[in-house]
C-alpha cells in the first residue's frame, strides 16, 4: 500500500511539473524535428545496410532463389517484394526509434537537446504504445506540427490533439537525465 501512495504522490508531483512548464512553440519543435530527422536517417541507413548485407548473404549462399541473376543488385532491383520488405524493415526500425524514446523518458534525442518532453493529457500515467503509435501516424511526417502556428493559445499540434498529449519546454534542471 505504501508503494501505491508513493506512486500517486509522484503522479501529483508530475502534474505540478506540467503546470510549471509552458507548451513548446513551433520553432523549438522544428529544431527538434530537424535533429531527430538526422538521427532517424542514420537509424534508417544502418538498418537498411543490415538488411542488404543479410539479403546479400542469403543470395550468395543460394538460400534464396536467384532467378538466374548473377549480381545481387540486379536481383534486388527486379524484385518488388524484396524492395517492399526492405522498406517495411527500415520503417519499422525508424518508428521504433521514436516510440521507444517517447515511451522511455518522453524525449527523443532531438527533444532532449531542445529541452522538450511529451506529457500525457488523458491521465497521469505513462502514455501507452497505442497512443504513441497514434501520435506517430497523425504527425504526418511532421506536417501536423504546423497546427502550432495557427493555435496561438494552446500551442498544440495535430498529433498532440488526437493522442491527447502535450509537448512542454523544460527548464535546464528538469531536463537533466537524473530527473528521469
Amino acid at each position: 500500500m505504501a508503494k501505491n501512495k508513493t506512486t500517486s504522490e509522484s503522479y501529483s508531483e508530475q502534474t505540478a511539473k506540467n503546470k510549471e512548464f509552458q507548451r513548446a512553440g513551433f520553432l523549438r519543435r522544428l529544431a527538434s524535428m530537424v535533429y531527430d530527422a538526422l538521427v532517424a536517417t542514420a537509424v534508417g541507413m544502418l538498418t537498411g545496410l543490415i538488411f542488404q548485407v543479410f539479403a546479400l548473404i542469403l543470395f550468395q549462399t543460394q538460400t534464396i532463389d536467384n532467378r538466374g541473376f548473377e549480381n545481387y543488385m540486379d536481383y534486388f532491383q527486379s524484385s518488388e517484394s524484396l524492395k517492399m520488405i526492405a522498406n517495411a524493415w527500415v520503417i519499422f526500425w525508424v518508428a521504433g526509434f521514436f516510440l521507444w524514446f517517447w515511451k522511455h523518458g518522453g524525449q527523443t534525442l532531438g527533444m532532449r537537446a531542445w529541452r522538450l518532453k511529451i506529457y500525457n493529457l488523458k491521465d497521469e500515467k505513462n502514455i501507452s504504445y497505442g497512443r504513441l503509435v497514434l501520435r506517430l501516424v497523425t504527425a504526418l511526417g511532421g506536417l501536423g506540427t504546423l497546427l502550432v502556428l495557427l493555435d496561438f493559445k494552446n500551442k498544440q499540434s495535430l498529433q498532440d490533439r488526437i493522442a491527447q498529449t502535450e509537448v512542454l519546454y523544460l527548464s535546464k534542471e528538469a531536463n537533466d537525465h537524473k530527473s528521469w
